[in-house]
């Protein structure tokens, strides 16, 4: 499981068994290719793209289109795959026995060293996809000879220092009994403590946000030459926030694509991210969760008429009746989750605020006390509850409906996370029901509005 195969003949998995038999690489990304100057793959701002070959059209590499199953008896089960032993346990001790569709979809290829691109909101499983596939390769693979402090054999990058240090947490639980060193780099926290970890021992496992990692590199304390898997995660938000020169800087510092296995995750695959998913990639196997899947699947979904006046009102009249165990409140706007947050708190709700002038310190703590239990209710905006990965969610109120569609499937992606089930309420009022349309038709359902049914 070293180098990406490129030739016609089928890899083998972690079993020996080989993937279906439409895994096979295509045209795509197969053809010799001029090696970049220095290492320097195609530039996919510049719009510099691998040659297809004779004709062959850029977007012939295969789909693969990932239904939910109903029941578990039809899904699999991570024991099939013939993980490392250390790696079942810890699964197993995490409660987790079956499959979520991208895991089924993705782990067959990734794991034998395809490339891969997924489309796959968040909730769906796929943190653990990436980060079996990389364990199952740091074991399978162990270091022959020893590398110098600051050397990651893995590399994963984020948008957001939440999701980093979430990727991060669970990458500790998966890799408990492996022996495997791990380390988180991100922004806004103590560089000193975080180079004093990446310097404590081997680092198998690196997870970063972009800037905080270009100023690790810069000062030359970590080197990825050694990088033999680059996971992009979430890499459409990094497009939208800017990101993609400073990933690009990133990427040029790993080994050729040819040399290293890739795993690209988006939510949405648009002809830009499609770009970006290409230079970085070689022949990848392409797996799709749909986003409406994902919003009906586990999540029943309500859409409650109420007036802008009431909605404070009613929201605080179904907490104190329903009296949700953890539930999350979205709003759009800063000064408005604040409101909220003391409007509530006036009238006696546990209650706390996530949202961009909230410093990071503080939105750490308030983010583990709500994974702790010990406030059930958070107040957030979407930037900064994106990086809200919490499981036991029960929970997730629209105070207001998101400007953007696909920001209706991030949010109540937040509970009915991995198949456990959820209910998502949506206030529509006048002053945001033009908003439902775009909705209904991402999610591919038609919606219907009800009175508050507390």
């Amino acid at each position: 499981m070293t180098d990406h195969q490129t030739d016609q003949s089928a890899p083998t998995d972690a079993a020996g068994s080989t993937p279906p038999a439409d895994a096979q690489p295509t045209a795509v990304g197969t053809a010799p290719q001029a090696d970049p100057v220095q290492g320097v793959e195609d530039d996919p701002v510049q719009g510099v793209e691998d040659d297809p070959v004779q004709g062959v059209e850029d977007d012939a590499e295969a789909v693969l289109a990932v239904a939910p199953t109903d029941g578990e008896p039809d899904r699999d089960r991570f024991a099939e795959f013939a993980l490392p032993e250390p790696l079942l346990r810890a699964i197993a001790d995490l409660g987790f026995e079956y499959c979520t569709p991208i895991q089924s979809g993705v782990l067959p290829y990734s794991l034998a060293d395809y490339d891969v691109t997924g489309q796959a909101q968040t909730g769906t499983g796929k943190t653990a996809a990436f980060l079996i596939t990389v364990l199952t390769r740091l074991w399978e693979n162990p270091d022959q000879t020893a590398r110098p402090r600051g050397t990651p054999r893995a590399l994963c990058l984020a948008p957001t220092r939440e999701l980093a240090l979430q990727i991060e947490s669970d990458a500790i639980d998966l890799s408990r009994y492996m022996n495997f060193g791990v380390a988180c780099v991100v922004g806004g926290m103590d560089f000193q403590k975080q180079l004093d970890r990446i310097n404590a021992g081997p680092l198998d496992l690196l997870i970063a946000t972009p800037g905080r990692l270009l100023d690790f590199i810069n000062r030359r304390n970590v080197n990825l030459k050694h990088v033999e898997v680059l996971v992009l995660d979430e890499a459409d938000r990094m497009l939208d926030m800017g990101f993609i020169p400073d990933v690009r800087r990133i990427v040029y510092q790993t080994p050729h694509k040819r040399t290293r296995q890739t795993l690209f995750f988006s939510a949405t695959f648009n002809e830009d991210v499609m770009r970006l998913a290409r230079s970085w990639t070689l022949a990848p196997e392409h797996v799709s969760i749909t986003p409406e899947t994902v919003a009906t699947d586990t999540v029943e979904q309500k859409f409650w008429l109420v007036s802008s006046t009431d909605k404070a009102k009613i929201l605080l009249e179904f907490l104190n009746r329903a009296k949700p165990e953890r539930a999350l409140v979205f709003a759009n706007r800063r000064d408005q989750t604040h409101r909220l947050v003391a409007y509530l708190e006036k009238r006696g709700v546990k209650v706390e605020a996530l949202a961009g002038d909230v410093p990071q310190r503080k939105r750490l703590s308030t983010l583990q006390r709500f994974k702790d239990g010990d406030v059930p209710l958070v107040v957030a905006t979407d930037v900064a509850g994106r990086g809200i990965h919490v499981d036991g969610v029960s929970h997730v109120i629209n105070f207001d409906l998101p400007e953007e569609a696909e920001d209706y499937v991030h949010r109540i992606g937040r509970t009915g996370r991995a198949g456990a089930a959820g209910i998502s309420i949506s206030f529509v009022s006048e002053d945001d029901a033009f908003n439902l349309p775009a909705i209904e038709q991402y999610i591919g359902n038609r919606i219907n509005c009800n009175q508050p049914d507390f």
